[in-house]
Parts: structure tokens; sequence; C-alpha cells
């Protein structure tokens, strides 16, 4: 039994070290200008989650959803987060497709986290990405401000879609209707 424990360890240790070598030789690839692969994505994706898991606080959001937070929110993301996210005019950003990974159209596909993950994912940053910390930028209140705004994105107070649409002549996502299920009789 000591010899298999000690052969999966070996094993181990020459992937991990023919991985560092690859690497070290420059035979994996660092351009940002391809699509990642599969593998990539699902790992770094796991990663994100995972850690966020482990060191976001389950806080929250002690901003109330008013409709003066959720347009403050709107300025705040055109000012902000639109160069890299989709605007709210629903034109394409301009530099998030050159990161890589790219940054996701916020506005095309509203994010569907927890609020304590969005928070801690704006105020904190993502490493490798080209995802910035906010919280030397923006005030604990506004991060709160824009986390309440992106969840709520698809089911914005009528006021608030209002002034979406009149502000940026588009607009805003909808949310998925339900369907309908056939009532029992």
């Amino acid at each position: 039994m000591g010899k298999f424990i000690l052969g999966v360890i070996v094993t181990l240790l020459v992937i991990i070290l023919g991985f560092l070598g690859a690497a070290m030789l420059g035979q994996i690839p660092t351009a940002a200008n391809v699509p990642p692969p599969h593998w990539e994505v699902h790992f770094a994706n796991s990663a994100i989650d995972a850690s966020m898991e482990k060191h976001a606080p389950h806080i929250n959001n002690p901003v109330p959803p008013t409709d003066q937070n959720y347009e403050d929110a709107m300025k705040l993301y055109t000012m902000n987060c639109a160069v890299c996210h989709g605007g709210l005019d629903r034109k394409p950003p301009s530099l998030g497709p050159s990161f890589y990974p790219p940054a996701p159209n916020l506005v095309a596909h509203p994010p569907d986290d927890p609020e304590w993950h969005t928070f801690y994912t704006i105020r904190t940053g993502v490493r490798y990405t080209g995802m910035p910390a906010w919280d030397k930028t923006l005030s604990q209140q506004d991060i709160w401000k824009l986390t309440s705004f992106l969840a709520n994105m698809e089911k914005l107070p009528p006021a608030v879609q209002d002034y979406w649409k009149k502000n940026f002549n588009a607009e805003p996502p909808a949310g998925e209707e339900e369907e309908e299920k056939p009532q029992p009789k």
C-alpha cells in the first residue's frame, strides 16, 4: 500500500512539474485575442466561484431599492462600467471583447449571482481578468447601488424603466416570462 501511495505522489509531482516546465518554456499560449479553451473557462469560473464562496462575506444590501438609487446606479454604470460591460443604450462594449477572458456584456446577459457575490466582485475586482477593484474609486454605498441595479436589471420599477428608455434610447432587459402552467382541474 505504501508503494502505491508513493507512486500516486510521484505521478502527481511529475504532472505538476511537467506543466510548470511547459509553461516556463513558453509552450502554453498567452495570446489574449483568441477565445479561451472550454477547459480554461470552466476551470477559471469554478476557481472564481470557490474563492468568492470562501472569502466574500454573505451580507445583505443595506441600500434600499428606490427609484433614485437605481437612477444613480445607471449613471455610475454608464461612467464606470459600460466601456467594458456594454452600454445601457445596448451598444456593444468597446473594450470588453479585448480582455482575456472577454468581459461579460452585463446588459445583454445580466448577472444571476447573489448580491453579496456581485458586491464583492465590484469591490475587490478579479485577478487576471482586467476587472479592477473599485473600493478606492467608488464609495461602498455606490457599489451597493450598482449591485442592486445589476441584480434587478430585468425587473426594474416602471418609473426606472421609463428613465432608462428616455435617457438611453433603449429598452431595458426584460426578465424571462414564466410559461403559464395548466391549472389542475
